[in-house]
């Protein structure tokens, strides 16, 4: 839970990330050439909306109009002086997606340290007896299989380290294969060392194009794949792969990154960024104690 110091910090930080995006939206920005329209600011600015945002999937409030009437206009209103109606704060949330992504790629992510892990989990948008029907996300999500069986929605691929920092997110269409987003620079962008998946990351042709970028895809072995070996240093830690899937089940059943009540893709995308924004401030993470040993040796305790 975060506390009123937190806050305040955690506002700060989003008024500068705020300022950073406003100045570069300026200066790339080509300016009208005909009349001007009247538009009004909002009394509301963009920083108070990112901030609700992450305070909401940090609260454990499981409905966001609740939280919005009891909790902020209520409770928290000397923070928020110039709140305003919750049709307009929903309304509001779509142009906070992207100075809330700016936010957590310049301010939340964590470093690589040469360890990571990487996985993906399913973000369901309705029930599979419901697909037919499902009209809000029709045409963008797509069916997809996990380890639970079918879904209708879309994939989170997420890398993280063994401090349990999230080093980068992807979002794809629930029927796209785990190992593609590996495929893509700018998701692998600042990884490198040893790369920890399960069974659904193998692929030789992979494993040579992320050697070639100095980073070891490590999975485990098949019954069929014989003549591969594997050190005890990388079987110890591909027994603690289950950080990420403690990641993935705190996003989900903490953070509320996974729900049914979409009414569009904007809204959608920017629960889904404020979920990570708040598990990035969590102050307490999932963590693996590595420790290295001078003659090179890992130990874990």
């Amino acid at each position: 839970m975060i506390t009123y110091g937190g806050v305040t910090e955690i506002f700060c930080m989003v008024v500068d990330s705020c300022k950073f995006f406003d100045a570069m939206t300026a200066k790339y920005t080509l300016k009208p050439t005909g009349k001007r329209k009247y538009h009004r600011n909002s009394t509301m600015s963009k920083a108070e909306v990112m901030l609700i945002m992450i305070l909401f999937h940090d609260s454990g409030y499981r409905c966001f109009k609740h939280f919005y009437l009891e909790k902020v206009c209520k409770q928290l209103r000397h923070l928020f002086p110039k709140v305003v109606s919750y049709n307009r704060i929903v309304e509001l949330e779509r142009d906070a997606a992207v100075p809330l992504t700016l936010f957590i790629k310049k301010f939340l992510l964590g470093k690589c340290t040469g360890i990571s892990f990487v996985d993906s989990t399913p973000l369901r948008v309705c029930k599979n007896q419901r697909i037919h029907i499902h009209k809000v996300f029709k045409g963008i999500a797509q069916r997809g299989k996990c380890s639970m069986g079918w879904f209708f929605g879309f994939k989170l691929h997420l890398i993280c380290n063994e401090k349990g920092e999230l080093l980068n997110f992807m979002i794809t269409p629930g029927d796209i294969d785990d190992r593609k987003p590996l495929e893509y620079k700018a998701f692998i962008d600042f990884i490198y060392g040893k790369l920890f998946g399960d069974k659904g990351y193998i692929s030789k042709n992979l494993f040579q194009r992320l050697f070639v970028d100095g980073i070891q895809l490590i999975t485990k072995l098949k019954s069929n794949m014989k003549g591969a070996l594997m050190s005890v240093s990388d079987r110890l830690l591909l027994r603690k792969r289950a950080i990420i899937e403690t990641v993935n089940d705190e996003l989900k059943n903490i953070a509320q990154v996974e729900h049914s009540r979409h009414r569009c893709f904007d809204n959608f995308i920017v629960n889904l960024l404020g979920a990570i924004a708040a598990y990035c401030l969590f102050p307490k993470k999932p963590c693996i104690n590595v420790q290295r040993t001078i003659d090179t040796q890992l130990a874990l305790f």
